[in-house]
């Protein structure tokens, strides 16, 4: 046997050594001493210095199979090599296409649930990423490693997992979804939903992340959690009974998260939010965070019986699970996984102001606050993920406004979003704040940019394109483009515009010397304000012949030729960035490049597969020809010379 020290915990790491070393002499207990066989650490996996670990702990690597074994196996997923062409947050992607899947890529810590929120274009089964190549001509993703992978588990339901994150986790991935290399999947044979749910239940434990820990011989939570370690970690055998009673935990656990994620208008889960929640039945998320720990206690209970853990071993990994806990600020800034996911609550009244913008905008739908439409039924945890949540207007149903696709900031226009947003907040009897015009104005563009911005990607769909000092506003609304709403911003509202406001300067002019000190500020307040407008109807109407955007392009590329028309500075500065940028040639995969700069993609095409396919003018992509082969001459002998 050999005696080691543990002083992790210690501050004065000198005393604690003097200490522990005279107690251990004098024969006596102390829980910093430890005694071990090196040549037990041979039972773990790679063998890690787990020399506080007891025996009957480590001997669960010799008692269970492996995760990979009887039916399951787990699977790193694709690296698209261009998340920023490949990738879009799923509000991006309009419901009607089909080329695009729901893509799981790691995440924040969340167990049993989290939303599939980012879509993944694979076109012809992921010809354009199959065929994007690097200067040497090889593939830049990984997609020709996953040769087994793709056809075999792309699109099946399993268990994902944040590839790097604090604390191990695992959750559903709905049928349907690709998956990616920071969030691989575990899979059962069977792909039964009793199956995967027990399965859930079993790797959330404390026991089954206990023994993951082990394997990495360290105690920070900022682990890579790579496909190899949970393949061989140990899982206990399950009989039916058992199987059964996890998984209805586990499908517990993940409805009562699920419904925690139905006050988020970037979920799939929404249906209301927060201040209306209620109205679909009883929400209360303290009493649900309650019973999730009582869920998660019974998990581990059961699952450290199937361990064969004693008291002594459960008492041995809480303490080490509550020493890892205390390092987790010291390793937070180190995870590589989106954490930026775990964003602060929302404060109730912007939600709800967000939310009504959202009805004005035909987006969601009003009547679940007004029991008129019945919530739909929660979906099974391996089912597709909708094209839309439970909160969004449904296909054909009547919008509570009628319009083209843009709102105004003009009082006493029919389609004037502040008027629209209080008559909504009046039918749902929530109360109206006084100062909805303001908060639009001001704040409402900010919160709306922080919350519609995920895994790296702003994606904002309210548009607020505004004269130079913002006195004038036409909202946008990102799934209504078209190559024609320009032209209607022009013809419909800016001119209309100009026209009464010319008309007010005219009165005003015609009165002459007989103005009083008021009708001159007012003069010269319509002057300006009419010059302002002109440059807006001028700007739009440069723009409008050119933009012809498209959805799959998404948002930034989308938005980035106007970019002179938003005044929130961060934004802008974005767009102006992005617009540099197409017009340099680095985004010539998107069809907006196309429309601007024809003959430079086209060209492009004729060496690059990946742009012809993108642009569909593979007829153009002229194949180069194979590099003849090196013959080798034989070696000559000296008997040659």
């Amino acid at each position: 046997m050999t005696i080691f020290l543990r002083l992790m915990k210690e501050s004065d790491k000198q005393s604690a050594m003097v200490s522990a070393i005279s107690a251990s002499r004098a024969g006596l207990s102390d829980d910093r001493v430890f005694h071990a066989d090196p040549i037990d650490f041979k039972i773990i996996p790679g063998a890690p210095f787990s020399y506080w670990v007891n025996q009957s702990i480590r001997s669960a690597f010799i008692k269970h199979t492996r995760f990979e074994s009887e039916g399951r196996t787990a699977k790193q997923g694709l690296a698209t090599a261009d998340d920023n062409r490949f990738l879009r947050v799923w509000w991006e992607v309009m419901p009607s296409a089909t080329d695009w899947y729901s893509f799981a890529k790691g995440g924040a810590h969340s167990q049993h649930y989290a939303d599939v929120y980012l879509m993944v274009n694979w076109t012809s089964d992921g010809a354009e990423i199959k065929n994007n190549l690097n200067e040497k001509g090889g593939i830049r993703s990984n997609v020709w490693m996953l040769k087994d992978t793709a056809p075999k588990f792309f699109f099946r339901p399993g268990l994902t997992w944040p590839l790097r994150t604090n604390g191990l986790s695992f959750r559903v991935i709905p049928s349907q979804c690709i998956f990616g290399h920071k969030g691989p999947v575990g899979f059962s044979s069977s792909d039964d939903e009793l199956s995967l749910l027990g399965l859930s239940a079993v790797l959330n434990s404390k026991p089954f992340g206990y023994l993951v820990s082990l394997q990495l011989a360290r105690t920070e939570l900022a682990q890579s959690y790579e496909v190899g370690l949970i393949q061989q970690t140990p899982v206990p055998e399950l009989n039916s009974s058992q199987q059964a009673d996890l998984a209805v935990l586990a499908h517990r656990a993940w409805s009562l998260k699920r419904s925690l994620d139905s006050i988020e208008e970037t979920s799939h889960a929404f249906a209301l939010p927060a201040a209306l929640r209620a109205c679909l039945g009883d929400y209360d998320p303290p009493a649900i965070n309650v019973e999730l720990v009582r869920i998660q206690a019974e998990i581990d209970a059961i699952a450290f019986d199937l361990y064969g853990f004693s008291d002594a071993d459960r008492a041995a990994v809480q303490g080490d699970q509550g020493a890892v806990n205390e390092g987790d600020a010291e390793v937070s800034a180190d995870d590589e996984g989106d954490d930026e996911d775990d964003a602060p609550p929302i404060d109730q009244t912007a939600g709800l102001l967000s939310w009504a913008v959202g009805v004005a905008f035909g987006r969601f739908d009003w009547r679940l606050a007004t029991n008129e439409r019945a919530a739909p039924a929660e979906p099974a945890p391996f089912d597709p993920l909708p094209a839309k949540s439970p909160g969004m207007l449904p296909d054909g149903a009547a919008p509570f406004h009628a319009h083209a696709g843009i709102l105004v900031d003009d009082q006493g226009h029919p389609h004037d979003l502040a008027r629209l947003t209080e008559e909504v907040l009046a039918r749902v009897d929530a109360p109206v704040p006084e100062d909805v015009r303001r908060w639009q104005q001001r704040d409402f563009f900010a919160f709306h940019l922080q919350r519609y911005s995920k895994s790296r990607r702003k994606a904002p769909i309210y548009w607020p394109l505004s004269t130079i000092s913002g006195s004038y506003t036409l909202w946008f609304y990102y799934p209504s483009l078209t190559s024609q709403t320009l032209y209607t911003a022009i013809n419909d509202f800016v001119e209309p515009k100009l026209k009464q406001v010319g008309a007010e300067v005219t009165a005003l002019r015609n009165k002459g010397s007989n103005r009083t000190r008021d009708d001159e500020k007012q003069f010269e307040a319509l002057q300006a304000f009419e010059l302002e407008l002109i440059e807006l109807r001028d700007t739009l109407l440069k723009l409008a012949p050119t933009y012809k955007p498209n959805h799959d392009d998404g948002v930034q590329i989308s938005a980035a030729p106007l970019w002179p028309l938003f005044r929130h500075k961060p934004w802008q500065k974005v767009l102006k960035d992005t617009w540099a940028k197409l017009e340099k040639g680095d985004y010539d995969w998107a069809h907006l490049a196309m429309n601007y700069w024809p003959e430079r993609v086209r060209e492009k095409c004729k060496t690059d597969k990946s742009l012809a396919i993108a642009h569909g003018l593979e007829d153009l992509y002229i194949q180069p020809e194979a590099a003849p082969k090196k013959t080798r001459g034989r070696k000559k002998t000296g008997g040659d010379e």
